[in-house]
């Protein structure tokens, strides 16, 4: 089945509880909005919340946005109404649930069984896809059965938060530079990045806390770029615009990807294997990774400036 092509550039949490929030987020223009029945929201308010998430979904403009809820862990008593609640109130108006605290192919194929029930139930016609978060040391363990349990699947997202608390990691990790020589979550978002891109999965990275430190959560939303990841959490609406332009490539990057590629087909057609382009050698590997980059460009909307011509020598 072919996965939807989405952007998620920028995954914004929204307290489910909040219809102040709630409203303000469907006007920031954010690539992705998931309103949160979990850590966001106190235990007395987490069934009221239901309600305010239906009415947010079903009467708010939210344009472009993908509209998510994040239910309750699995384990808790919350979980199987949060789904129940939101898709049969707002099923037509919601594009994808979000998992957390997911450890097993299990988890993912017991909340996919469940929509289809509810799918059925209603008549939806649009499949409501699944979200995971991978932040338990059980899930990094098991991430690529957990990448492969469901069609469904849209998203793996790494949380570094819960993922400190499981392994032990120093808790500072998540809000700045703790001095550890190098990438602290360097293995768990390669691991879980590489399991995203087997299975055709969006490769989400997770928070940054500190969410006044704006160049390190730039810093964050860089190294994840760098290692395949297609967006990354934010936690305030301040850190929207930073990781929806960090995660999207430069024009100068758009009109380099589309001149190697228009100069190497060129170069076919003169029976050339590789070519040269402005200093750097293009083959058919190197099309591979440009084409990356024209593919995140036509999601944004961005298209190669006018006067990009393919010269090869």
């Amino acid at each position: 089945m072919t996965k939807p092509n989405k952007l998620r550039r920028c995954q914004l949490a929204v307290p489910g509880s909040s219809d102040k929030m709630m409203a303000k987020a469907a006007g920031l223009g954010v690539d992705h909005v998931f309103l949160d029945l979990e850590d966001a929201v106190a235990p007395a308010a987490k069934v009221p919340a239901r309600a305010q998430i239906v009415t947010a979904l079903n009467t708010l403009d939210w344009r472009q946005s993908i509209r998510c809820v994040r239910i309750n862990d699995l384990d808790t008593q919350y979980a199987y109404e949060d789904i129940i609640a939101v898709v049969e109130g707002a099923g037509e108006n919601l594009d994808t649930i979000m998992v957390p605290k997911v450890k097993s192919a299990c988890d993912v194929r017991f909340v996919d069984r469940l929509l289809s029930q509810i799918e059925r139930k209603l008549g939806l016609t649009r499949r409501i896809g699944i979200e995971v978060l991978i932040e338990e040391a059980e899930a990094i363990m098991r991430v690529e059965e957990i990448a492969g349990a469901s069609d469904r699947l849209e998203a793996l997202i790494f949380g570094m938060g819960d993922y400190s608390a499981s392994q032990g990691i120093d808790p500072r990790a998540i809000s700045g530079d703790t001095g550890y020589p190098g990438d602290i979550w360097h293995y768990a978002r390669y691991k879980m990045i590489v399991a995203a891109r087997t299975y055709g999965l969006d490769a989400i990275d997770g928070p940054f806390v500190n969410f006044k430190d704006q160049e390190y959560f730039r810093t964050e939303c860089v190294r994840a770029l760098q290692l395949g990841a297609v967006g990354k959490w934010a936690i305030h609406p301040s850190q929207v615009p930073i990781a929806q332009d960090a995660f999207s490539p430069s024009q100068a990057e758009v009109d380099r990807a589309y001149k190697a590629v228009a100069a190497y087909a060129d170069a076919q057609r003169q029976g050339l294997g590789a070519i040269q382009v402005d200093g750097q050698m293009v083959d058919v590997a190197t099309v591979r990774l440009v084409q990356r980059i024209i593919d995140r460009a036509e999601l944004v909307g961005m298209k190669p400036t006018p006067t990009t011509q393919a010269t090869g020598a």
